[in-house]
Parts: structure tokens; C-alpha cells; sequence
């Protein structure tokens, strides 16, 4: 449906041409903003009813009964089975975080989901072997885990806008009518939706331009150096371009067929699906740079070793 919009108003309206820059930005814009938003809107008001039947106290008793990282495995492999963007894994992470979810646990989904998903799964297993995707898959969910654990220790959660009432009111009494439920959903919903409306568009703006207007050669010309910066210079220029891993697969598969290491390659694929400049644009809104700083280091530092990792078996 977002995508039918996008084509009807770039193609439709605006009358632009399939293919030009400006097309391929605008229609980026106008589908991953409606996606985003329209996604936003409804996990968070999900999630809130669903909230609405239970306690605080009892769904923080019941998460903090999964030990020896449990949480943090459950949490990553939801996110191996949704198929989402890092943008577009925030809703639910947001709602994670409404819910009282322990915020390592709720790292663990939004780093694993973008990274590792079924499609990009069964696209690597057709270009590289089911051994490397495996491998692949298996990173992507240890980092998850991994990365979750290690945000989860450092007790962080006082770095969470959401939890510190600014703009958000705290939830104490939930509504006991169905109806009341229902309307309190839709207005935590909607609050939520006009709270990060403004870093959606400006972040998914950001991304547009880089995808209609910055060729792909200017990002592959510094991935293709055979030293052994190659993975953390990677991962560092993967970084401002926003796509899927599901879409970035047959460009890794072409430039690791121009001679480009498969670790390399690797780590410039995780640090585009998993660290992205409009990612941390929205999540801003609902963090402090320090944790945000910390989320990106933590995950950059797993991805350039899963890259080493890579260029070492293959």
C-alpha cells in the first residue's frame, strides 16, 4: 500500500521520471515515512493495550525470571524473524521500552533484527553457500545477544527519555473498561506518533538523499583496499547509506566478486542494515547521545570482528 502512494504521488502527481534522482529520492522519502510512522503508531498502541492487562510490577517480575541471557536470546530471534530496516525495527523497540522491557533485552531485538532477517538469509544462501549464510545468520544473532547483554550490565536505563517524563506522561493506573483501554492505547499511540513525527521525516530525509543523489561507487571505492583497515574503514562508510540487508545482498555479492574480501564485505552490509545516521536521528529522540553513543560503538566493535572473522575463514 505505502509503495502503491509513493508510485501514485512521484510517478502520479509529480509526473517525475522512473529512474531520476529525484524520483528514487522522493519515492525513498514518501514510502519509508509512511512505513515508519504508520508502523509507529500501531506497535506502540498495540503494545499499550496489551499493557493494559497486565501490572508494571508483574511483567518486570516476569522478565527479570529470564536469566543467563534467555531474555536477550528470545528477544534476537524475534528479531532474526521480522524482516525490518533499523528504522523501521524502532516502533517496536519503543514499545519494548513502554512496556518495562530490560532495555539490554530490548537492544538485543533492535540490533539483531535489522542485521539478520529470513530474506536476506535465503538471498546469501543462494549467492554464497548455506555455510557462509549460516555463519552470517549465527553472527547476527550472537552480536544480538551479546551486545545486549553487555548494554544491559552497564545500567543504563536512567539514559531513556521515555522512562524520565519528558513529554510522556508515566502510566501508574491502567484503565479497567475495554472501551477505556482501547482509547488509552490509540492516545499513547498518537502521542508517540507526534513526539518523533519531526526525527522520522528528518532522518528518512537524510537517507533519500543519500540514496537518490550518492552514487554507490563513492562508498565502494574505499571498501576495496586489500590492508587490514579495510573491515573498521567499512563499517565506517556503510554507515550514512539506509537500506535492508535484503536489498544490500547482490551488492556485496558483485563487489566481493570484483575481488573485494567477504569479511569486508560482510562488515559493509551489518553497519548499512544496522547503523544508520537516520537510525540514530530517530532514536535520539528517545535517548541520550551517551547511550546512543555507546549502542553505536558496541555494535561497530562486534561488526568489524565478525568482519576480521570472515576474512579469515573464507
Amino acid at each position: 500500500m505505502f509503495n502503491r502512494i509513493a508510485d501514485f504521488l512521484v510517478y502520479g502527481i509529480f509526473k517525475l521520471s522512473l529512474g531520476d534522482n529525484l524520483a528514487l529520492a522522493l519515492h525513498f522519502f514518501i514510502y519509508d515515512s509512511l512505513k515508519i510512522l504508520v508502523l509507529i503508531f500501531l506497535v506502540v498502541s498495540f503494545i499499550t493495550f496489551i499493557r493494559t492487562f497486565f501490572k508494571d510490577e508483574s511483567l518486570r517480575k516476569f522478565m527479570q525470571k529470564a536469566k543467563f541471557g534467555t531474555g536477550n536470546i528470545a528477544a534476537a530471534l524475534f528479531g532474526v524473524v521480522t524482516p525490518f530496516c533499523s528504522c523501521s525495527s524502532i516502533p517496536i523497540f519503543i514499545g519494548f521500552l513502554k512496556a518495562k522491557v530490560p532495555l539490554g533485552i530490548a537492544f538485543s531485538f533492535i540490533i539483531t533484527s535489522p542485521l539478520v532477517n529470513e530474506v536476506a538469509f535465503v538471498i546469501m544462501g543462494g549467492l554464497f553457500g548455506w555455510k557462509l549464510a549460516f555463519l552470517y545468520a549465527f553472527s547476527g544473532l550472537a552480536l544480538g545477544v551479546v551486545s545486549g547483554l553487555f548494554l544491559g550490565s552497564l545500567k543504563l536505563d536512567k539514559e531513556i527519555i521515555l522512562n524520565n517524563g519528558s513529554g510522556i506522561r508515566k502510566i501508574s493506573k491502567m484503565p479497567k473498561k475495554f472501551g477505556n483501554k482501547i482509547n488509552f492505547a490509540f492516545q499513547q499511540g498518537l502521542r508517540t506518533f507526534k513526539k518523533l513525527l519531526p526525527y522520522v521525516l528528518g532522518g528518512v530525509g537524510l537517507g533519500a538523499v543519500i540514496h537518490g543523489f550518492v552514487p554507490r561507487e563513492f562508498f565502494m571505492e574505499y571498501i576495496g583496499k586489500y590492508n587490514i583497515l579495510s573491515v573498521p574503514i567499512a563499517a565506517i562508510v556503510g554507515i550514512p547509506i539506509y537500506a535492508g540487508c535484503s536489498t544490500v545482498v547482490p551488492l556485496i555479492f558483485s563487489i566481493t566478486a570484483n575481488g573485494v574480501p567477504l569479511g569486508t564485505s560482510l562488515a559493509f552490509m551489518m553497519s548499512i542494515a544496522g547503523l544508520s545516521l537516520p537510525e540514530a536521528i530517530i532514536l535520539k529522540r528517545v535517548m541520550t547521545v551517551k547511550l546512543l553513543a555507546i549502542f553505536f560503538g558496541s555494535v561497530a566493535i562486534g561488526i568489524i570482528i565478525i568482519g576480521y572473522f570472515f576474512n579469515f575463514i573464507s
